[in-house]
């Protein structure tokens, strides 16, 4: 396996590689190494990729002094294919198969996953499967647990304009087969036996505290794929609603975004700032 604890982690900010799964997946890194500090590791969409993140990996290792990893899963950015169809199960696949190996490859000692959309149920699962001791918090970006029509309507309507409109042309700008890139996450989520697809019971053994943060114009999920996770994760749980923000509000609400979750690792860094079973949901204006 591919080893970027020390000769290959880019503290100024640099791209890199790293093994996971049987493949080479393209990573950013920034800031202090995992012998040196916490990581942050960021866990993408369903059509993202490193060089989505923008400028987020840089900010947040900026404000929390973490270290910061990104990486693209196979068939994403510029990391190694897959095999298509993906499977439907194909989120728990890199929960416990592939996460873990990627953990391991970058000497990861202790930190917080942090997701969005496709990248947040695989955090969660991880965290509530594998319960990895060295993680110590999840921040969940617009999480899926279980499907709802407002979410399926909304990726059929992709799948239309990648074949009609020009959202494949601006995806082709950061993947290297795009087509692989958007089949294997729209015909997965559109395949109808993907509509049984649940969750939910991994949020039951997590006992790390959890922010989640979702637009209130969410186009892929209502406010129930946040509200289920105050009603199953045992530790606390903070729950925060973000007016005039859709599906990512990392980059559609980035400060609102960057103080939820520099202020969420501070209360971590306090240590008893944080009670088990207490649920904190506050609406915010950005």
């Amino acid at each position: 396996m591919g080893d970027v604890r020390t000769a290959r982690w880019r503290e100024a900010g640099g791209s890199t590689r790293l093994s996971a799964g049987g493949v080479e997946l393209e990573s950013y890194t920034v800031g202090p190494p995992p012998d040196r500090a916490p990581t942050l590791v960021l866990l993408h969409e369903g059509l993202g990729c490193v060089a989505l993140w923008r400028d987020f990996p840089r900010s947040l290792a900026e404000a929390t002094g973490c270290g910061v990893l990104a990486f693209s899963r196979a068939g994403y950015g510029a990391s190694d294919p897959c095999s298509l169809p993906r499977p439907l199960d194909y989120m728990t696949r890199e929960a416990v198969s592939v996460l873990p190996e990627v953990l391991d490859g970058i000497g990861f000692r202790e930190g917080l996953l942090i997701g969005h959309s496709d990248g947040a149920s695989i955090a969660a699962i991880h965290c509530g499967e594998v319960r990895d001791p060295r993680v110590r918090g999840l921040v969940l970006m617009a999480p899926h647990f279980f499907t709802e029509e407002i979410g399926l309507a909304a990726i059929a309507k992709a799948r239309t304009a990648y074949a009609e409109g020009d959202l494949g042309d601006r995806l082709a700008k950061y993947h290297v087969n795009v087509d692989a890139a958007f089949q294997g996450w729209n015909d997965a989520w559109l395949d109808p036996g993907f509509k049984a697809w649940d969750i939910r019971n991994c949020l039951d053994p997590i006992c790390v505290p959890v922010l989640c943060l979702q637009g209130e114009g969410d186009q892929y999920g209502t406010e129930a794929q946040v509200r289920v996770v105050a009603e199953r994760v045992p530790a606390r749980v903070d729950i925060r609603m973000i007016a005039d923000c859709r599906h990512a509000p990392h980059l559609e609400a980035p400060d609102i975004t960057l103080d939820e979750i520099t202020e969420f690792i501070a209360r971590l860094r306090a240590g008893g700032a944080l009670t088990a079973g207490a649920t904190n949901v506050r609406r915010i204006q950005n």
